[in-house]
């Protein structure tokens, strides 16, 4: 078994350090990550210059680009062996709700579904180093579950781990995508020349959503386990458009 690690913290980060050890306890483990801080890049590609993989000392391989660049070229031909699961994280922060749009963790585990490969995201929800490295047994014992799991085409899991220390955790949910929204999460500045610049993030956050979504499993000190679907299409809205007078 052979498993590939990533994230969009960079290489250097906390989170990946102890993803790629709780993967070493169950498999052969590449680790192929940015090499910097390449949060809410989303889904995007470098394609306006090379990329340039680098081989660390430790044997890790870090590429100036996105995180979905990093799987694109793992699995293109950077890693010559076979890969069975490709893990992104631990993220240094929650992705849940209408975050798994823009995360670059999530698009990761995405990049690994559309190559063929079965994709998992995980998220921290706190903001403590020190209490997430105390996860290590926990995501271990997921992973250790993951890899036994035959899993379908075209879906990726993302998981949550809560803010508190890995003793306190009171369960695992699975759980549907909660909703959130950001409020003055936009602030206008001036720079030294009286020019107009705009800082994007920040801001207060309202979750709506019932009891089984993402956001509450978290809140009540649970691991929330989301499955997602690469499948984007609206099927009950498909026979709504088909009725249109679209030749009008």
């Amino acid at each position: 078994m052979h498993i590939l690690v990533t994230n969009d913290d960079g290489i250097l980060a906390p989170g990946i350090g102890l993803l790629a050890q709780a993967c070493q306890r169950v498999a052969q483990v590449t680790v192929v990550a940015p090499d910097r801080e390449q949060s809410g890049t989303s889904h995007s590609l470098t394609m306006h210059r090379p990329l340039r993989p680098t081989r660390r000392h430790d044997g890790s391989i870090q590429i100036d680009g996105t995180p979905t660049d990093c799987v694109l070229l793992a699995l293109g031909g950077l890693v010559p062996d076979e890969v069975d699961f490709v893990f992104s994280g631990v993220n240094h922060g929650p992705n849940m709700g209408e975050d798994v749009l823009y995360s670059g963790t999530v698009a990761a585990a995405m990049e690994a579904v559309t190559l063929g490969v079965p994709g998992i995201a995980i998220s921290y929800a706190g903001s403590d180093p020190e209490i997430l490295l105390g996860y290590e047994e926990r995501v271990s014992a997921l992973v250790r579950q993951i890899v036994e799991t035959e899993f379908p085409p075209n879906m990726l899991l993302n998981i949550n781990l809560p803010e508190c220390s890995a003793h306190e955790v009171k369960g695992i949910q699975v759980a549907k995508l909660g909703s959130r929204f950001f409020s003055e999460s936009l602030t206008r500045m001036q720079d030294p020349r009286g020019r107009d610049v705009y800082w994007i993030g920040g801001g207060e956050i309202t979750w709506t959503g019932a009891g089984d979504t993402d956001h509450r499993a978290v809140a009540d000190q649970c691991i929330a386990i989301t499955p997602l679907h690469m499948d984007l299409t609206s099927y009950p809205l498909l026979d709504t458009v088909r009725s249109w007078d679209l030749d009008r």
